[in-house]
């Protein structure tokens, strides 16, 4: 079996255990998004949903994030953890998007991981979930269950990205990083996958490894 193979058919298992592909962080437009996603670095999805509320609720418009004190930021997404550095690059890519992109989210790569604190990670997110582009997102789980399935074989977030580019189906990479996170946090758990209830195991190298 090839890796495309492997990975169509991967793509089918978590589509038919994930119907809805939906990003685990709560945003209403790609502003919300982008500052989200800075914020979830190093920090559970959960945990931030639980504070952008109260920062959304206080800063509507990228003006307003632009205009912030670094400080009163600070205070309210404390608990993200690294609250200082997430913070300073809150204001600052609204500052840049205000002066080099006219107030929008830019919509490449390149203009994306030239906003301070957005790398490829955050970059691919948006370019996916906003533009409707293809995109891989190469965060922990799917970095991962990639390797686990033999689809890849380095923990490289950027070599993860560009060898997953050539195996994926461009109009289903997006999805598939999102359900990527699902199948991790519920079955292919970190240090402990439930391969005996994973829809992948007979294909899947590490749980066929294990059978011996």
């Amino acid at each position: 079996m090839t890796k495309k193979e492997k990975a169509l058919l991967a793509v089918q298992v978590l589509k038919e255990k994930y119907p809805d592909s939906l990003c685990s962080l709560n945003a209403e437009n790609p502003l919300q998004l982008i500052i989200a996603t800075r914020l979830s670095a190093q920090c559970t999805d959960a945990r931030v949903n639980l504070v952008t509320p109260e920062l959304f609720a206080k800063y509507k418009t990228v003006e307003d994030f632009a205009n912030a004190d670094v400080a009163d930021v600070e205070k309210i997404v404390h608990s993200c953890g690294f609250f200082r550095a997430k913070a300073r690059d809150i204001v600052g890519m609204c500052q840049k998007m205000i002066s080099d992109f006219g107030g929008e989210v830019p919509s490449t790569i390149e203009e994306l991981t030239s906003l301070p604190g957005v790398g490829r990670k955050t970059a691919n997110l948006i370019m996916g979930d906003v533009y409707g582009k293809p995109a891989v997102v190469a965060d922990t789980h799917l970095i991962r269950i990639s390797n686990l399935l033999g689809l890849v074989a380095t923990k490289d977030p950027f070599k993860v990205e560009m060898q997953l580019r050539e195996i994926l189906p461009p109009e289903e990479s997006n999805d598939f990083c999102h359900r990527c996170v699902l199948h991790g946090r519920d079955t292919c758990v970190s240090g402990r996958p439930k391969c005996a209830e994973c829809g992948m195991n007979s294909f899947c190298s590490h749980a066929l490894s294990d059978k011996g």
